[in-house]
Protein backbone atom coordinates (compact mmCIF):
# COMPACT_ATOMS: atom_id res chain seq x y z
CA UNK A 1 0.00 0.00 0.00
CA UNK A 2 1.22 3.49 -0.85
CA UNK A 3 -0.42 6.54 0.69
CA UNK A 4 0.15 9.60 -1.44
CA UNK A 5 -1.36 13.04 -1.78
CA UNK A 6 -4.43 11.68 -3.56
CA UNK A 7 -5.09 8.96 -0.96
CA UNK A 8 -4.98 5.20 -1.23
CA UNK A 9 -3.12 3.38 -3.99
CA UNK A 10 -2.47 -0.35 -4.35
CA UNK A 11 1.17 -1.44 -4.53
CA UNK A 12 1.49 -4.64 -6.55
CA UNK A 13 4.97 -5.32 -5.13
CA UNK A 14 3.68 -5.64 -1.55
CA UNK A 15 3.91 -9.44 -1.37
CA UNK A 16 5.93 -10.00 -4.54
CA UNK A 17 7.92 -13.24 -4.29
CA UNK A 18 6.52 -14.26 -0.90
CA UNK A 19 3.91 -16.81 -1.98
CA UNK A 20 6.20 -19.82 -2.18
CA UNK A 21 7.31 -19.19 1.43
CA UNK A 22 3.93 -18.34 2.94
CA UNK A 23 2.37 -21.74 3.55
CA UNK A 24 5.54 -23.15 5.11
CA UNK A 25 6.69 -20.07 6.97
CA UNK A 26 3.58 -18.62 8.60
CA UNK A 27 2.37 -20.04 11.90
CA UNK A 28 -1.06 -21.66 11.48
CA UNK A 29 -4.21 -20.43 13.13
CA UNK A 30 -5.47 -22.29 16.19
CA UNK A 31 -6.79 -25.75 15.21
CA UNK A 32 -10.29 -25.17 16.58
CA UNK A 33 -11.06 -22.22 14.30
CA UNK A 34 -13.37 -24.07 11.89
CA UNK A 35 -15.25 -25.73 14.76
CA UNK A 36 -15.86 -22.40 16.53
CA UNK A 37 -17.10 -20.70 13.35
CA UNK A 38 -19.36 -23.65 12.52
CA UNK A 39 -21.02 -23.32 15.92
CA UNK A 40 -21.18 -19.53 16.10
CA UNK A 41 -22.49 -19.06 12.55
CA UNK A 42 -24.57 -22.28 12.47
CA UNK A 43 -22.86 -23.42 9.28
CA UNK A 44 -24.23 -26.60 7.74
CA UNK A 45 -22.22 -27.01 4.53
CA UNK A 46 -24.63 -25.10 2.32
CA UNK A 47 -23.80 -21.38 2.07
CA UNK A 48 -21.16 -19.45 0.14
CA UNK A 49 -17.95 -18.00 1.58
CA UNK A 50 -15.86 -15.18 0.14
CA UNK A 51 -12.35 -14.81 1.58
CA UNK A 52 -10.84 -11.39 0.88
CA UNK A 53 -7.08 -11.09 0.58
CA UNK A 54 -7.02 -14.88 0.65
CA UNK A 55 -3.28 -15.25 0.03
CA UNK A 56 -2.41 -18.94 -0.43
CA UNK A 57 -5.82 -20.01 0.84
CA UNK A 58 -4.96 -20.36 4.52
CA UNK A 59 -8.46 -19.52 5.78
CA UNK A 60 -10.49 -20.45 2.69
CA UNK A 61 -9.13 -24.00 2.59
CA UNK A 62 -9.48 -24.47 6.33
CA UNK A 63 -13.18 -23.56 6.12
CA UNK A 64 -14.01 -25.22 2.79
CA UNK A 65 -15.82 -28.11 4.45
CA UNK A 66 -18.34 -25.72 6.03
CA UNK A 67 -19.69 -24.30 2.74
CA UNK A 68 -21.13 -25.40 -0.59
CA UNK A 69 -18.85 -22.96 -2.44
CA UNK A 70 -15.80 -20.90 -1.49
CA UNK A 71 -14.40 -17.95 -3.43
CA UNK A 72 -10.93 -16.65 -2.61
CA UNK A 73 -9.99 -13.18 -3.86
CA UNK A 74 -6.43 -11.85 -4.01
CA UNK A 75 -4.48 -9.56 -6.38
CA UNK A 76 -1.29 -11.65 -6.30
CA UNK A 77 -1.07 -14.37 -8.95
CA UNK A 78 1.61 -16.26 -7.02
CA UNK A 79 -0.63 -16.47 -3.96
CA UNK A 80 -3.52 -17.84 -6.01
CA UNK A 81 -1.27 -20.45 -7.63
CA UNK A 82 -0.26 -21.65 -4.15
CA UNK A 83 -3.91 -21.66 -3.10
CA UNK A 84 -4.84 -23.80 -6.11
CA UNK A 85 -2.09 -26.27 -5.22
CA UNK A 86 -3.38 -26.45 -1.68
CA UNK A 87 -6.93 -27.08 -2.87
CA UNK A 88 -5.73 -29.94 -5.07
CA UNK A 89 -3.80 -31.48 -2.18
CA UNK A 90 -6.89 -31.34 0.03
CA UNK A 91 -9.11 -32.60 -2.80
CA UNK A 92 -11.50 -29.64 -2.56
CA UNK A 93 -10.65 -27.98 -5.89
CA UNK A 94 -14.14 -28.62 -7.26
CA UNK A 95 -15.79 -26.40 -4.64
CA UNK A 96 -13.20 -23.58 -4.45
CA UNK A 97 -12.78 -20.76 -6.93
CA UNK A 98 -9.82 -18.38 -7.01
CA UNK A 99 -10.30 -14.86 -8.40
CA UNK A 100 -7.43 -12.49 -9.11
CA UNK A 101 -8.72 -9.09 -8.10
CA UNK A 102 -8.30 -6.41 -5.49
CA UNK A 103 -11.04 -6.22 -2.89
CA UNK A 104 -11.70 -2.68 -4.16
CA UNK A 105 -12.82 -4.17 -7.49
CA UNK A 106 -15.71 -6.09 -5.95
CA UNK A 107 -18.49 -7.08 -6.43
CA UNK A 108 -17.02 -8.18 -9.79
CA UNK A 109 -20.11 -10.24 -10.62
CA UNK A 110 -19.39 -12.79 -7.89
CA UNK A 111 -22.92 -12.82 -6.48
CA UNK A 112 -23.96 -12.83 -2.84
CA UNK A 113 -22.52 -14.70 0.11
CA UNK A 114 -23.41 -16.13 3.50
CA UNK A 115 -20.08 -15.25 5.13
CA UNK A 116 -17.12 -13.01 4.26
CA UNK A 117 -13.75 -13.46 5.93
CA UNK A 118 -10.83 -11.08 6.35
CA UNK A 119 -7.69 -12.48 7.93
CA UNK A 120 -4.97 -9.94 8.68
CA UNK A 121 -5.32 -8.32 5.26
CA UNK A 122 -7.86 -5.55 5.90
CA UNK A 123 -5.18 -2.96 6.69
CA UNK A 124 -3.82 -3.27 3.12
CA UNK A 125 -7.18 -2.26 1.63
CA UNK A 126 -9.22 0.88 1.09
CA UNK A 127 -11.13 -0.14 4.18
CA UNK A 128 -14.18 2.13 4.05
CA UNK A 129 -14.86 1.23 0.43
CA UNK A 130 -14.34 -2.49 0.96
CA UNK A 131 -16.46 -2.63 4.11
CA UNK A 132 -19.42 -0.95 2.38
CA UNK A 133 -19.16 -3.21 -0.68
CA UNK A 134 -18.83 -6.44 1.29
CA UNK A 135 -21.87 -5.61 3.39
CA UNK A 136 -23.92 -5.22 0.21
CA UNK A 137 -22.66 -8.60 -1.01
CA UNK A 138 -23.80 -10.43 2.12
CA UNK A 139 -27.17 -12.12 2.21
CA UNK A 140 -29.66 -11.17 4.95
CA UNK A 141 -28.48 -12.88 8.11
CA UNK A 142 -24.92 -13.03 6.78
CA UNK A 143 -21.79 -11.91 8.60
CA UNK A 144 -18.27 -10.68 8.10
CA UNK A 145 -15.63 -12.49 10.18
CA UNK A 146 -12.37 -10.72 11.01
CA UNK A 147 -9.64 -13.21 12.00
CA UNK A 148 -6.21 -12.53 13.48
CA UNK A 149 -3.63 -13.88 15.86
CA UNK A 150 -4.48 -13.13 19.47
CA UNK A 151 -2.78 -9.88 20.42
CA UNK A 152 -0.75 -9.44 23.59
CA UNK A 153 -0.37 -13.16 24.15
CA UNK A 154 2.75 -14.45 25.93
CA UNK A 155 3.85 -17.80 24.50
CA UNK A 156 6.86 -19.24 26.27
CA UNK A 157 8.70 -22.38 25.24
CA UNK A 158 9.54 -23.36 28.81
CA UNK A 159 9.77 -27.14 29.04
CA UNK A 160 10.04 -27.61 25.28
CA UNK A 161 13.12 -29.30 23.77
CA UNK A 162 14.54 -26.51 21.56
CA UNK A 163 15.35 -22.80 21.87
CA UNK A 164 12.77 -20.22 20.79
CA UNK A 165 13.01 -18.52 17.41
CA UNK A 166 15.31 -15.50 17.97
CA UNK A 167 12.84 -12.95 16.64
CA UNK A 168 14.50 -9.85 18.07
CA UNK A 169 17.84 -10.80 16.52
CA UNK A 170 16.16 -11.56 13.18
CA UNK A 171 14.41 -8.18 13.23
CA UNK A 172 17.73 -6.47 13.94
CA UNK A 173 19.33 -8.30 11.00
CA UNK A 174 16.51 -7.22 8.68
CA UNK A 175 16.96 -3.61 9.80
CA UNK A 176 20.69 -3.87 9.19
CA UNK A 177 20.02 -4.74 5.56
CA UNK A 178 16.87 -2.72 4.85
CA UNK A 179 17.13 0.24 7.18
CA UNK A 180 15.42 1.21 10.44
CA UNK A 181 11.99 2.06 8.98
CA UNK A 182 9.70 -0.84 8.16
CA UNK A 183 9.43 -1.54 4.43
CA UNK A 184 6.21 -2.35 2.55
CA UNK A 185 6.60 -2.90 -1.18
CA UNK A 186 7.80 0.35 -2.75
CA UNK A 187 6.84 2.29 0.36
CA UNK A 188 7.68 2.70 4.03
CA UNK A 189 5.54 2.29 7.14
CA UNK A 190 7.10 4.57 9.76
CA UNK A 191 3.97 4.29 11.93
CA UNK A 192 3.09 0.68 11.13
CA UNK A 193 -0.16 -0.45 9.54
CA UNK A 194 -3.40 1.47 10.25
CA UNK A 195 -5.81 0.46 12.99
CA UNK A 196 -9.39 1.46 13.81
CA UNK A 197 -11.11 -1.43 11.99
CA UNK A 198 -13.99 -1.51 14.47
CA UNK A 199 -15.00 2.07 13.80
CA UNK A 200 -14.85 1.48 10.04
CA UNK A 201 -17.00 -1.66 10.13
CA UNK A 202 -19.53 -0.08 12.48
CA UNK A 203 -19.65 2.97 10.21
CA UNK A 204 -20.41 0.71 7.25
CA UNK A 205 -23.53 -0.57 9.03
CA UNK A 206 -22.34 -3.87 10.50
CA UNK A 207 -23.73 -4.90 13.89
CA UNK A 208 -21.73 -6.28 16.80
CA UNK A 209 -19.01 -7.29 16.97
CA UNK A 210 -19.06 -10.57 18.88
CA UNK A 211 -15.62 -11.69 20.00
CA UNK A 212 -14.43 -15.29 20.25
CA UNK A 213 -11.00 -16.62 21.16
CA UNK A 214 -9.78 -19.97 19.87
CA UNK A 215 -6.99 -21.17 22.18
CA UNK A 216 -3.58 -21.99 20.80
CA UNK A 217 -0.43 -22.96 22.75
CA UNK A 218 0.06 -26.26 20.88
CA UNK A 219 3.79 -27.11 20.75
CA UNK A 220 5.52 -27.10 17.37
CA UNK A 221 9.03 -27.79 16.13
CA UNK A 222 10.30 -25.35 13.51
CA UNK A 223 13.31 -26.09 11.34
CA UNK A 224 15.78 -23.54 10.03
CA UNK A 225 14.07 -23.70 6.63
CA UNK A 226 10.69 -23.02 8.29
CA UNK A 227 12.04 -19.92 10.02
CA UNK A 228 13.73 -18.62 6.85
CA UNK A 229 10.47 -19.14 4.96
CA UNK A 230 8.65 -17.18 7.65
CA UNK A 231 11.00 -14.23 7.23
CA UNK A 232 10.61 -14.23 3.44
CA UNK A 233 6.81 -14.50 3.72
CA UNK A 234 6.53 -11.04 5.27
CA UNK A 235 5.86 -7.87 3.31
CA UNK A 236 8.58 -6.04 5.25
CA UNK A 237 11.24 -8.66 4.48
CA UNK A 238 10.08 -9.98 1.09
CA UNK A 239 12.95 -11.37 -1.01
CA UNK A 240 12.82 -8.64 -3.66
CA UNK A 241 13.51 -5.92 -1.09
CA UNK A 242 17.08 -7.18 -0.64
CA UNK A 243 17.99 -6.94 -4.32
CA UNK A 244 21.44 -8.34 -5.07
CA UNK A 245 22.13 -8.58 -1.31
CA UNK A 246 19.59 -11.40 -0.92
CA UNK A 247 22.17 -14.25 -0.88
CA UNK A 248 24.25 -12.42 1.74
CA UNK A 249 21.20 -11.75 3.90
CA UNK A 250 20.06 -15.37 3.75
CA UNK A 251 23.56 -16.60 4.60
CA UNK A 252 23.68 -14.26 7.62
CA UNK A 253 20.19 -15.34 8.68
CA UNK A 254 21.06 -19.03 8.55
CA UNK A 255 24.33 -18.38 10.41
CA UNK A 256 22.38 -16.59 13.15
CA UNK A 257 19.94 -19.48 13.45
CA UNK A 258 22.76 -22.05 13.68
CA UNK A 259 24.43 -20.04 16.43
CA UNK A 260 21.23 -19.99 18.48
CA UNK A 261 20.42 -23.66 17.88
CA UNK A 262 23.19 -25.93 16.55
CA UNK A 263 20.51 -28.56 15.81
CA UNK A 264 18.77 -25.87 13.69
CA UNK A 265 15.48 -26.80 15.35
CA UNK A 266 13.36 -24.36 17.33
CA UNK A 267 10.42 -24.74 19.67
CA UNK A 268 7.31 -22.65 19.07
CA UNK A 269 3.73 -22.55 20.27
CA UNK A 270 0.79 -21.85 18.02
CA UNK A 271 -0.76 -18.46 18.71
CA UNK A 272 -4.35 -18.22 19.83
CA UNK A 273 -6.79 -16.95 17.23
CA UNK A 274 -9.04 -13.95 17.81
CA UNK A 275 -12.31 -13.80 15.89
CA UNK A 276 -14.68 -10.85 15.60
CA UNK A 277 -18.05 -11.68 14.05
CA UNK A 278 -19.84 -8.71 12.47
CA UNK A 279 -23.44 -9.51 11.47
CA UNK A 280 -24.64 -7.74 8.36
CA UNK A 281 -27.22 -5.82 10.38
CA UNK A 282 -30.53 -4.31 9.38
CA UNK A 283 -30.93 -1.92 6.47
Amino acid sequence: MVIGGDGWEWDETLFSGTASFYRRGRLPYAPGLAHVLAQVLELDGRGRLIDLGCGPGTVALGLAGLFHEVVGVDPDAGMLAEAARGAAELEVAEKVRWVRARAEELPAGLGDFTVATLAQSFHWMDRERVAATVRRMLRPGGALVHISDLKGESRTVDGLPHPPVPRAAIDALVRRYLGPVRRAGRGLLPCGTPSGEHAILAGAGFAGPYRHVVPGEQAMVRTCDDVVAGVFSMSFSAPHLFGDRLPAFEADLRRLLREVSPSVCFSERRPGTEVFVWPRGAE
